[in-house]
């Protein structure tokens, strides 16, 4: 069954690489107290991933941010290790928290799985980007195909 708006957002654990290696990031921690923007891609170093959806939300993110955004993440089922150095590729700085799904055990708990296995890509996530506030989703924006309409970071901004 697929996450939507008004449900609480499933305790599990995702990796965030640090100086010292990959660390768990708790997503009860992640989420409590806070508004959270979150946005998934089908794969690190992707084109529309790299060309397009994070540059957007690496853009918007000072925007984001006035508008009361505590924390914007970026999540896809690809190990920290490639999300650590995608991040830096991308010049992140600090400013969008590059998270790792590694197994895709968290995505499939949201129902957001994308199976990509006859691309020879494996089982990964759908494009979307939520906003999730102590926990609780409030915004769920989903995007088909490889399409990037509805979970960009410019919608995102309009909605909060």
């Amino acid at each position: 069954m697929t996450i939507k708006i008004g449900d609480r957002m499933p305790s599990g654990t995702l990796m965030q690489m640090t100086k010292d290696g990959p660390a768990p990031v708790s997503t009860d921690d992640l989420f409590k107290g806070k508004r959270v923007v979150l946005f998934a891609v089908p794969g690190a170093f992707t084109p529309t991933c790299s060309a397009a959806h994070l540059p957007g939300f690496l853009k918007n993110a000072d925007a984001l941010k006035a508008k009361g955004v505590d924390q914007i993440v970026c999540l896809s089922v690809n190990d920290a290790f490639v999300m650590g150095a995608w991040g830096k590729d991308q010049k992140v700085d600090g400013k969008i928290m590059m998270l790792a799904d590694g197994s895709g055990d968290y995505t499939r708990e949201l129902g957001l799985e994308l199976d990509l296995i006859a691309a020879g890509l494996g089982a990964r996530s759908r494009r979307y980007a939520m906003v999730v506030e102590d926990g609780v989703v409030k915004q769920l924006n989903l995007d088909e195909g490889g399409g990037l309409e509805h979970s960009k970071a410019e919608v995102i901004l309009k909605q909060l």
